[in-house]
């Protein structure tokens, strides 16, 4: 996520919206000889976009503060949060600006057409390393439902060896992560037998590696899910930081 989003918090009695702390925040200013801009671009678009009434929002701002989402503290949704949090953010850099022209956002169905369970990664000589941020959910015992991101590693021709970082959140699954060839169905069910290579039972906020050497550019499936010892149905983020570190060409001899 940091690589995508600066993630900052702004007290709204800074901005004057606690009418009962302005003049208390007015003093202390003159006592620390501090003031706050209120005209700044960033601060007038965090005016714009909190709702009245509303304790805290969370706002999704671009570039050129324009604000593009905005989920009320007390709008959230407490079914699955990490999972509606972040197709929260992926709705406001879509342009659906949620959180305007209606009531309350309501996210899709976790496995509608814009479900988050597939993601498509290209590396290149230029680009050898990305970062991936998704979720996973516990399929319960002796079932997989696999997050999937697929990994174009075609541009290396003589191959290299495949690194996967793999870092879990702070909710309550734990992951199982599954690296396949390009072209291999994954398994609704069962031990992942295809697996090129895995790792069990990450627990929440543990990281583990998977790396794999391969021999020639190819397609990779990466397969994120719950561990069976998970409650059904419990969800948990990962960020996947994937990179290849490419076999030197090789040389003739004579």
């Amino acid at each position: 996520m940091n690589e995508n989003f600066i993630n900052t918090w702004v007290p709204n009695s800074e901005l004057g919206r606690i009418p009962s702390l302005l003049e208390p925040i007015a003093k202390r200013r003159e006592r620390e000889g501090t003031t706050f801009d209120t005209s700044h671009p960033l601060a007038q678009a965090i005016m714009k976009g909190w709702k009245e009434g509303s304790p805290a929002d969370s706002l999704v701002i671009s570039p050129a503060f324009e604000v593009m989402g905005r989920l009320p503290v007390n709008e959230r949704y407490r079914r699955e949060p990490v999972t509606e949090y972040l197709m929260f953010l992926q709705d406001s850099l879509a342009g659906e600006l949620p959180g305007f022209g209606e009531d309350t956002w309501e996210p899709e169905p976790l496995h509608s057409e814009t479900a988050l369970n597939k993601l498509n990664v290209v590396l290149n000589d230029v680009r050898s390393s990305q970062e991936v941020l998704n979720v996973f959910r516990a399929p319960g015992l002796g079932y997989q439902d696999y997050t999937v991101v697929e990994i174009d590693a075609t541009t290396f021709e003589n191959g290299g060896v495949l690194t996967i970082d793999i870092s879990v959140g702070h909710a309550e699954a734990a992951g199982s992560f599954d690296l396949f060839n390009g072209d291999s169905e994954l398994p609704r069910e069962g031990a992942p037998e295809n697996a090129l290579a895995s790792t069990y039972g990450v627990p929440p906020g543990g990281t583990q590696k998977i790396t794999y050497t391969f021999n020639r550019g190819q397609h990779f499936k990466f397969g994120a899910t719950g561990d069976w010892f998970s409650e059904k149905g419990s969800v948990n983020a990962f960020v996947a930081k994937i990179s290849v570190e490419p076999t030197s060409e090789k040389r003739e001899v004579d």
